[in-house]
């Protein structure tokens, strides 16, 4: 995270950062259940809630309240002569917007409904809070959470034993610069 915060400074409007996950939702949008597990995810993972201020040129990490609102932008294009391509131009938009480090969330999403039974959902992420691994996880997450919340069901997660902030704090100690050395050179060898 320290690296990608560095990078982020030297260039706070590039997208190289980025990562988006769009999904095609076919048949009729349950939007309550779309927003409350949009939501839920961003409650569940504390990553998700992190921003990152500065303080004497080094990144802090700081969490936001787990009752922040995952940030979701509505289009309704339905009946629109050119829906594809502005959807199309909606969904690039999103994925190409800064994010504001400092103050989050380093997350979005944009619906697209493009008829009565097809809508494009798309998940931007800052990678300083994601990486491919976990946006599939994200994914898979999502749709859980949207069945169970359209059939009024509870959330069918299970608790999480390991956060990913903890998961970067073991990293951090145990990938000393000696032990990154070793691997280097056992890499060499």
């Amino acid at each position: 995270q320290q690296r990608l915060w560095f990078l982020a400074q030297l260039d706070p409007l590039g997208t190289s950062y980025h990562i988006s996950l769009e999904l095609e939702l076919v048949g009729e949008l349950d939007a309550a259940a779309l927003r409350r597990s949009l939501d839920r995810l961003l409650a569940r993972h504390q990553a998700l809630r992190t921003v990152f201020h500065a303080l004497d040129g080094q990144p802090v990490a700081t969490l936001l309240p787990p009752a922040t609102a995952w940030p979701l932008a509505e289009h309704d294009l339905r009946g629109e002569a050119d829906a594809e391509a502005t959807a199309a131009a909606l969904l690039a938009a999103c994925a190409q917007a800064p994010y504001e480090l400092a103050r989050g969330p380093l997350v979005r999403a944009v619906l697209v409904r493009l008829a009565e039974r097809r809508h494009r959902l798309s998940l931007g992420l800052h990678h300083i809070v994601a990486d491919g691994w976990s946006i599939n996880l994200l994914a898979q997450e999502f749709g859980a959470l949207y069945a169970a919340y359209r059939e009024g069901r509870a959330d069918p997660l299970p608790a999480l034993a390991v956060q990913y902030p903890d998961y970067a704090a073991w990293q951090r100690i145990a990938l000393t610069p000696e032990r990154l050395q070793a691997l280097g050179g056992e890499r060499d060898a």
